[in-house]
């Protein structure tokens, strides 16, 4: 039965507890032995499936370039994909030896969700379903971790969505910043029954990223804390093996490594699963998201009991379903664990479920007549094809709005006279804006993620150290050795979203020397760069509040900041100016060498 969410929040809210109760029906019966013969063990073994980091992927379809989705290993993306998956594993399993999970950031990250949170909101009077909330409900979630995407929007729209699911929404660590109790259930328990007359209780713990404070400081500020999960799951597990819970399985919103991508700024861990794993006993298993990396099975041995955590994290976006194999044996009055194991499997080998396609069919055609829509024209072919390496228009594109925008919010103020450089990513390799007309998609394929604009004070030694950190991003080439631009880029697993150029300045990125010594003749209108002088850095909100761990901009001087997406800013620009003309603004501002000679030829 689907769980009442009321009366689930309610208790929870009254006692900082709930249940949730999911019938089975039993596998079949063991032969039982007679004549004197011993009765054999008690078994019953059932499956937990899993998903992560849906982003609001319904359909196997990329909204930026509006076809169906693909990459380079031919991956497909979707609930459509993973419903098919589910179906199948129940037919095997048994429908009711199964629980379906996931490990949150679930209503962020297409054109399909920014429409609804955004365009149509959910939470209008007489608003949408979420895509999302229709969809899982009719695969049949029995719960979902938060994960941080789930605050881009505020508030207000996560708890739309989470009245609009049939499931809870888990988040132990999720606390009301007043009273510190759980702002969201924190824990779901389901009940299997067996052949054996002995149900089984399976409970999902949820934990969030810490991450959420800083990340959506706007947003939760004063309202909402989080605390780190090990201590979470150390208060949480005890109480749910108290409770009866013969199976604990966490589902957490933060990667498997124990590291964390923004330095001091982050007051826990942020990928801490593994740390969850090894240091807090009573666990069984945990489903691993936040990451966006593949982990079939991983194995973590608690430091207090010696017994294995099976940990699993399926590829984003719906890519893969997990799905962890439980086998149980009946011992001295209870339920016993006696092996666990993970496996992961490919949405690529299915075809989408035509009850989802037809489910959100009208959801889906909405959204693709409003990403067509053209705003403007250009006069120029822009691409990132080259952009990780070379300084091209396009990423100028996002800089000189950035600049600009920043520039006229400062306006009249008291660091009006400062010069406004900008920062800008290369976050997909494939945008791209054609010449003629210029739609939607256009522009915010070039600008995927929901951040936001802010203005930070730094000075010409703060950003010297800024370029130096962000030129760690190439492989240290010798002079006369052969450039490979597909092995160029992404030293130490960088990602292209944690490079960053800057507009504003020169500088040239010595990649023969070693990161720390790569950023020489850095100038500013002509004249080497003043340590002691101070800019304004135009920036977005994931780099300001500490993403990617650049020096100094985090606690940089706040000058102002914008509560609208960069993407809808950029949008917004091509609609007024109605023509884009790179040669009206793109500049060679930064370009590769090797012992004061250029790696690439200046367009």
């Amino acid at each position: 039965m689907p769980l009442n969410r009321r009366t689930f929040l309610e208790r929870t809210a009254a006692a900082g507890a709930g249940v949730a109760v999911a019938g089975a029906v039993a596998v079949p019966a063991e032969a039982h032995g007679g004549h004197g013969r011993p009765r054999p063990q008690k078994r019953y073994s059932f499956t937990v499936m899993g998903t992560t980091d849906l982003h609001g992927n319904v359909f196997n379809w990329d909204y930026f370039t509006d076809k169906e989705f693909d990459d380079k290993a031919h991956n497909d993306v979707g609930l459509a994909k993973i419903s098919t998956l589910v179906d199948q594993v129940r037919k095997e399993k048994g429908r009711r030896n199964t629980l379906l999970i996931d490990a949150g950031d679930t209503i962020q990250g297409t054109q399909l969700s920014y429409y609804y949170a955004k365009v149509d909101p959910i939470t209008a009077r007489r608003g949408p379903v979420h895509p999302m909330a229709q969809a899982m409900n009719a695969i049949g979630y029995d719960a979902a971790a938060l994960g941080n995407h789930e605050f881009n929007y505020g508030i207000p729209v996560l708890r739309k969505f989470e009245e609009q699911c049939d499931f809870p929404l888990l988040g132990a660590n999720a606390l009301d910043a007043k009273t510190l109790r759980p702002a969201f259930a924190p824990y779901s328990m389901h009940r299997l029954r067996t052949p054996h007359g002995k149900d089984v209780k399976v409970a999902i713990l949820g934990l969030t990223n810490p991450g959420i404070a800083i990340w959506d400081k706007a947003n939760v500020s004063g309202k909402m804390v989080f605390p780190g999960l090990e201590e979470q799951a150390a208060k949480w597990v005890p109480k749910l093996r108290s409770m009866g819970a013969d199976v604990v399985v966490v589902s957490a919103h933060s990667g498997s490594s124990g590291t964390s991508s923004y330095g001091d700024q982050l007051p826990h861990i942020e990928n801490a699963a593994g740390l969850v794993a090894e240091q807090v006993p009573g666990i069984d298993a945990i489903l691993v998201g936040h990451a966006h990396t593949e982990i079939p099975e991983y194995r973590v041995t608690n430091k207090e009991t010696g017994k294995d955590v099976v940990l699993s994290e399926p590829l984003k976006w719906g890519q893969r379903l997990t799905l962890f194999d439980f086998d149980l044996v009946w011992e001295k009055g209870r339920w016993t664990v006696e092996k666990v194991g993970a496996q992961v499997l490919n949405s690529n080998t299915v075809a989408e479920d035509p009850e989802i396609t037809g489910l959100l069919g009208d959801e889906h055609k909405k959204v693709v007549a409003y990403v067509n829509q053209i705003i403007g024209t250009s006069t120029a072919v822009m691409t990132t094809a080259d952009a990780p390496w070379k300084d091209e228009p396009i990423i100028d594109l996002i800089n000189v709005v950035q600049a600009e925008t920043v520039k006229a919010a400062l306006a009249g103020g008291a660091h009006a006279a400062l010069p406004v450089l900008s920062q800008a990513s290369c976050f997909s390799r494939t945008a791209r804006i054609p010449a003629g007309q210029v739609s939607i998609k256009d522009a915010a394929g070039l600008y995927p993620f929901e951040n936001t604009l802010e203005a930070r004070l730094m000075t010409g030694a703060q950003l010297k150290d800024y370029l130096e950190y962000s030129a760690r991003y190439y492989v240290q080439t010798a002079a006369g050795a052969p450039v490979d631009t597909a092995k160029l880029t992404n030293a130490g697993g960088i990602p292209d979203y944690n490079y960053d150029a800057v507009s504003g300045l020169t500088y040239d990125i010595d990649i023969a020397a070693p990161a720390g010594s790569r950023i020489v003749n850095l100038s500013f209108e002509g004249k080497p760069l003043d340590p002691a002088a101070k800019f304004v850095l135009a920036v977005n909100n994931y780099r300001a509040s500490g993403g990617g761990a650049f020096p100094h901009v985090a606690n940089a001087q706040q000058l102002w900041a914008n509560s609208d997406e960069i993407r809808n800013t950029i949008i917004q620009w091509v609609q007024a100016k109605g023509t884009v003309d790179p040669g009206l603004f793109a500049s060679v501002d930064w370009r590769l060498t090797r012992d004061g000679v250029p790696v690439f030829q200046d367009r």
